[in-house]
C-alpha cells in the first residue's frame, strides 16, 4: 500500500510567508519556567500584540507541565503551537505540529538521527504535522544549555561560509526549514552577516532565535534575511517586551 504524505499546512504557511516577504514572530515557551498565571498574562498581551506562532519546549523539560501548558494555550488562543523538542521524551501535548530537529551544526549522531529513531513510532501515531528542520547552533559568546546538553560545539559566529554550507547540505538532504539559534540565554544574537549568508544559500524558510532581547536586534535579524524570529527568555522575564517585539517585526518593510 502506498503511504500518502500527511498534509503540510504549517509548512505551507511558512513557505507562503517567505514567498510573500511577510515576517513572523514566534514566542518560545519553556514549560519549566512558565506558570499558569504567567501564561494567561502573556495570552492577554497577545490580544493587543498578536504573534504568529508559539514554540513549546526546552533543553531539559524537567517537569510534567508541557501537556497542561499546551492544553491551556489551545483553550485560549488560535495561534498555532509547535513542539520544540530536544529529546524523544519531549513529545507530550495536543500541539499542531513539531519541529523535527536535526542538529546539523554538530556531529553527535544522537541528535542527527538517534533520538529520531526512538521517537519515530510515537510521532507516526501522534497525528502531529512534522516539520523537518535543519537546526544549527551558533556561538553566542558563552556556553548555552543547548550546546551542553547536545555535547556539540556551536558554529563559529565569524564564519558565515561554514554556516551557509551547513545549511545548504541540510536543504540538499531534504530538510524543509532552517533554524539558526544562539541558544537559550545567548549573550549575543546570531550575527547579521551569518544570517545573510545562510539566506543566500538556501530557499527554505529561515528561523532565527537566541539573544533577540531588543527590538533593534529583532529588526536587524529580519532585515538580514530571517523569515521568523524567535523570542523566549526576554518575554518570560518581561512579558511587556512583546509589544516592542511585535512592533519590530511589523516594522520591517519588504
Amino acid at each position: 500500500m502506498t503511504r500518502l504524505p500527511r498534509p503540510s499546512r504549517l509548512l505551507d504557511t511558512l513557505t507562503a510567508l517567505r514567498l510573500a516577504g511577510r515576517k513572523a514572530l514566534a514566542v518560545l515557551l519553556d514549560p519549566d519556567d512558565l506558570t499558569e498565571a504567567g501564561l494567561l498574562h502573556l495570552l492577554d498581551l497577545t490580544k493587543r500584540h498578536p504573534v504568529d506562532f508559539f514554540f513549546v519546549g526546552g533543553s531539559l523539560v524537567l517537569g510534567q507541565q508541557q501537556a497542561a501548558l499546551i492544553t491551556l494555550l489551545k483553550a485560549h488562543s488560535a495561534v498555532p503551537v509547535l513542539l520544540f523538542p530536544s529529546h524523544a521524551l519531549h513529545l507530550d501535548g495536543p500541539a499542531d505540529g513539531l519541529l523535527l530537529l536535526s542538529l546539523i551544526s554538530g556531529r553527535n549522531p544522537d541528535f542527527l538521527i538517534g533520538q529520531h529513531v526512538v521517537a519515530a513510532p510515537r510521532l507516526h501515531a501522534s497525528g502531529l504535522e512534522l516539520l523537518p528542520t535543519g537546526y544549527m547552533l551558533v556561538d553566542s559568546g558563552r556556553p548555552t544549555t543547548a550546546s551542553y546538553m547536545s555535547g556539540t560545539m556551536p558554529l563559529p559566529a565569524n564564519k558565515p561560509g561554514i554556516a551557509a554550507c551547513t545549511a545548504l547540505a541540510g536543504e540538499q538532504l531534504g530538510l524543509r526549514l532552517t533554524y539558526l539559534d544562539g541558544g537559550s540565554g545567548a549573550l549575543h544574537p546570531v550575527p547579521a552577516p551569518l544570517i545573510a549568508a545562510v539566506r543566500a544559500a538556501v530557499e527554505t524558510p529561515l528561523i532565527v532565535g537566541g539573544g533577540l532581547n531588543t527590538g533593534e536586534k529583532i529588526y536587524t535579524a529580519l532585515c538580514a534575511g530571517a523569515d521568523v524570529v524567535v523570542v523566549g527568555n526576554k518575554i518570560e522575564e518581561t512579558p511587556e517586551f512583546l509589544a516592542e517585539a511585535v512592533a519590530a517585526v511589523r516594522g520591517v518593510l519588504v
